[in-house]
């Protein structure tokens, strides 16, 4: 077997069967599977997969065992060569994984060579995230973060380490740490670190990984050539228990794999909470536009009067059989329009290429999955996602 695609959940059921949806797409042409493990979901989660994916594997784990130890338990079941580790609300293309391994089997990365490959994520709106590729975070790196000289320099190699921007969004290359919402290594490399740090139980497990893959000599590399979403603001709800996690994380990987003097050590413990505050206050929703039209792109009309019923207001409907994906301009000049992609009639990639297109362009996104009955989406990185049943 080629691929094994283990994709850990918690409480996240409509995401994750956006994300099964679009693994099943990009698996089509693939000799791969899909393992799911569920962290002891109080969602509905478990059941949908039983039923609306029965040929997936499933594991269901009777409490929540966290990051590492639960992947640890997916890939210990894989067969594939190769395994992705990816976020339960992330999308990919219908090429993704073909682009990829296309990448890893070419002589630009030798076999001996290869840790770990990440991709560029983008979230719910189309920005790029940029902790898609990242450097070390050393306390040098640490320092320039905090100060903020990273972005007053960003470009060179001294200051802009910490989101690796040596590297641009649209160029492939080596980097330091990658971000564990997607992963694609080989399973026999997994296998020899022992796979995630089991004493991590978020948050550093994807900077440990990476870092001890660059300790055994291996490069990571950020590829710019596939997108996929990362609906990032449904992995954490971003409260007073992540601020702890967050800070005991940092904390550990420090200690794990610097020794540094007492004073140093005392100004990193002021940067874990620097970087915690600043993600949590990051975390709180902004406010929202007020949606004033709906745009939908699809070939099924009775679905758009069924959607002008769920949401109490007129849904301008564009019909692919006769029109071209192409969203208007006078479309983009609508502050308040959400445009809803109808995935019966519009492949992942096209959905993600529309969205990654049309950033900062005023208005929001979402999905309806193909055969599903709701819509679903997240208007930035930094808030939970919506999703609005249709029937």
């Amino acid at each position: 077997m080629q691929l094994s695609v283990i994709i850990l959940n918690y409480n996240v059921r409509y995401f994750l069967e956006l994300c099964v949806l679009s693994v099943q797409s990009a698996l089509e042409s693939i000799d791969g599977e899909i393992i799911v493990i569920d962290n002891n979901s109080s969602d509905d989660s478990c059941a949908m997969m039983k039923q609306r994916f029965p040929n997936v594997k499933l594991i269901q784990n009777k409490e929540n065992i966290g990051f590492p130890k639960g992947n640890n338990i997916g890939v210990a079941q894989a067969q594939g060569e190769y395994i992705c580790i990816l976020n339960p609300d992330t999308v990919v293309a219908e090429d993704t994984f073909i682009k990829i391994i296309n990448f890893v089997t070419s002589r630009a990365v030798e076999k001996n060579d290869l840790g770990i490959v990440g991709c560029k994520l983008i979230d719910g709106a189309g920005n790029f995230l940029p902790e898609s590729k990242r450097g070390v975070p050393t306390p040098w790196v640490a320092f320039t973060k905090i100060t903020a000289l990273y972005k007053l320099v960003s470009k060179t190699r001294i200051f802009g380490k910490y989101y690796a921007e040596h590297l641009n969004e649209n160029q492939t290359g080596k980097v330091d740490i990658l971000v564990g919402a997607f992963m694609f290594m080989r399973r026999d490399l997994y296998l020899e670190l022992d796979g995630f740090d089991e004493d991590c139980f978020m948050y550093s497990d994807d900077i440990d990984m990476s870092y001890r893959i660059l300790q055994k000599g291996k490069s990571n590399y950020y590829f710019h050539d596939t997108t996929v979403i990362h609906y990032k603001g449904e992995s954490t709800i971003k409260d007073e228990t992540y601020l702890k996690r967050f800070q005991e994380a940092m904390n550990y990987f420090y200690k794990k794999h610097f020794r540094v003097p007492q004073l140093f050590s005392f100004f990193m413990k002021m940067g874990i909470v620097f970087f915690s505050l600043v993600k949590m206050f990051q975390g709180k929703p902004k406010i929202r536009t007020v949606l004033k039209s709906y745009q939908l792109y699809s070939a099924n009309e009775k679905l758009a009067e069924k959607l002008a019923l769920v949401l109490q207001k007129k849904v301008l409907f564009h019909d692919l059989k006769t029109e071209k994906m192409v969203i208007s301009s006078s479309v983009k000049s609508i502050i308040g329009t959400e445009v809803i992609l109808d995935n019966e009639f519009i492949p992942f990639k096209d959905c993600i290429a529309i969205l990654e297109s049309s950033r900062n362009k005023g208005f929001t996104f979402k999905i309806i999955p193909k055969t599903a009955n709701f819509l679903i989406g997240s208007n930035n990185s930094n808030e939970r996602g919506e999703i609005i049943e249709i029937e």
